[in-house]
């Protein structure tokens, strides 16, 4: 791993749990909720929150950005979230709920200290001026108008930049020829997360175990599901893509400025953590867990 791709690995650990808790806030929910969406579950305000920046598309092209989804879970919420909101009102209820949520969790004159403002400084820096091709959610994302608030400059600097990791996710997983059902039966091989934690992803029973046949097939895992030698060493070589296609913003930014930005968004990572809002494992491999005190 070079450096600025371990600087990348770095700071996604870093700003991925300050941009989630968009999916996960009790605020989030609540202005969900005033929109007019079930919040029993957490997807339908996870549809809407997260394509809203794409546009009022349809089932298709979500199906396409989003990639590790199957395609029934798509559509069972899109372009259906559009018909309970707009992708504006949507836009507008996701700045307040990361309002509330943050406002909530340090205070409400700690989003706006100097520490909070430079830190938006840095990761804006960071995030305008990205390659985009091929990254429709980063694109989507940098599209829209900046916010006012030095602390939601930085939630929306942290979401361009957990997206544009994310979409080059997406093409490391294409290039090791894993589709989305496989890439998460390969992701639960190697114990990264359990198997159910998967469920929402919506792939069937049926579909797994026809991946898992696939992998099989390949030498990536056993017949009982777990990684291979061979499994293992495609997952690395999908992690090291992954950081290499991420380091551009750091690179850009430089590893003293993006330390000095990790230790400035500290606070936020660390509320979140302390508040419990992100479950303890997620699909993502990253383990979430409450800083000491």
């Amino acid at each position: 791993m070079s450096e600025m791709s371990g600087l990348a690995r770095r700071m996604w650990h870093q700003l991925e749990p300050v941009h989630a808790v968009l999916y996960f806030s009790p605020q989030a929910f609540e202005e969900a909720a005033a929109l007019g969406y079930d919040v029993e579950s957490r997807w339908p305000s996870y549809f809407a929150y997260r394509t809203a920046p794409l546009g009022r598309v349809g089932a298709r092209l979500a199906t396409a950005a989003y990639y590790s989804f199957s395609p029934r879970a798509v559509a069972e919420h899109i372009p259906a979230v559009w018909e309970v909101a707009s992708p504006d009102q949507v836009l507008r209820a996701r700045l307040t709920a990361v309002d509330r949520t943050y406002r909530h969790l340090l205070g409400d004159g700690a989003p706006a200290t100097p520490e909070v403002t430079e830190a938006a400084e840095l990761a804006r820096r960071a995030a305008e001026g990205l390659s985009l091709a091929g990254r429709p959610f980063a694109a989507a994302n940098l599209d829209l108008p900046w916010p006012v608030e030095p602390h939601l400059v930085l939630w929306q600097a942290a979401t361009v930049l957990r997206e544009h990791r994310g979409d080059g996710h997406l093409a490391a997983l294409q290039a090791a020829n894993l589709d989305g059902c496989e890439a998460l039966v390969a992701f639960a091989a190697i114990g990264a997360a359990p198997v159910e934690n998967f469920a929402g992803r919506g792939w069937s029973e049926e579909e797994w175990a026809a991946a898992r046949e696939r992998l099989a097939a390949r030498g990536l895992v056993t017949a009982d599901g777990a990684a291979t030698e061979r499994g293992r060493a495609l997952r690395d070589q999908v992690e090291r893509m992954t950081d290499e296609l991420a380091a551009e913003p750091w690179r850009r930014l430089g590893q003293e400025r993006a330390e000095r930005l990790a230790r400035l968004s500290a606070p936020f990572l660390g509320a979140v953590f302390e508040a419990g809002l992100l479950p303890m494992t997620s699909t993502l491999g990253i383990t979430t867990v409450k800083a000491p005190g």
